[in-house]
């Protein structure tokens, strides 16, 4: 098999410049996806913000003193532990699901990109930016929700003396870290199914039915 030719290496140069676009228009794309997929992302960021709420919940609880005996409040940590891992599976879990289900849903919109000359790279930067955006507001949001209803719950049985500098300062401990969590839980779970997207011919895109 003959070497490309200098003038066919050229022009394959020159067809990636005019196809490769730059950071901020894929910003732009994703916006736009977003908000014209309103509902559905909606729908998918709600996965996210269930499976944060619930693990903040868990997190928040935990903040609170426990007033039994020193066996008891040991049994209650581990207890608070058990409890925050498991709400981490199920809250990875849902939003690995949540993105599968909305790339593959994008299937057919994602062949016709790149039968319009959209490279592999452009299209796993669209969903990216997508799922960062879904996953940090997803999270955000969800950590506020798990920490009101458990605040609400102490707050009913014990009144304002719940509020201490402790509690605010470890809310705000725990607020970096579940939105941290969420985020990055959400970026990794969008991976896979974005590079699937991308890597899949643009007919076989186009064919499928969801």
């Amino acid at each position: 098999m003959s070497a490309p030719s200098q003038g066919t290496v050229a022009l394959r140069s020159e067809v990636q410049r005019q196809i490769q676009l730059p950071l901020y228009k894929a910003w732009q794309i994703s916006l736009k996806s977003i908000r014209m997929r309103f509902a559905r992302s909606v729908i998918t960021a709600m996965g996210i913000l269930l499976g944060i709420a619930f693990y903040s919940s868990v997190r928040t609880s935990g903040l609170f003193p426990n007033h039994g005996t020193s066996a008891e409040a040991l049994a209650a940590a581990h207890r608070q532990e058990w409890l925050a891992v498991m709400a981490l599976l199920v809250c990875f879990v849902g939003i690995i699901n949540s993105m599968l289900m909305s790339v593959t849903e994008r299937f057919k919109e994602i062949g016709t990109m790149k039968c319009l000359g959209a490279l592999d790279s452009f299209i796993v930067r669209l969903v990216i930016i997508e799922a960062a955006l879904m996953g940090f507001i997803a999270s955000v949001l969800g950590w506020f929700a798990g920490w009101a209803i458990i605040i609400l719950v102490h707050l009913i049985g014990t009144g304002f003396s719940i509020f201490t500098v402790a509690l605010l300062r470890n809310s705000l401990r725990e607020a970096l870290i579940t939105t941290a969590l969420g985020s990055i839980i959400t970026l990794v779970a969008a991976v896979p199914p974005a590079m699937r997207a991308a890597q899949m011919p643009p007919a076989a895109a186009l064919r499928t039915e969801v």
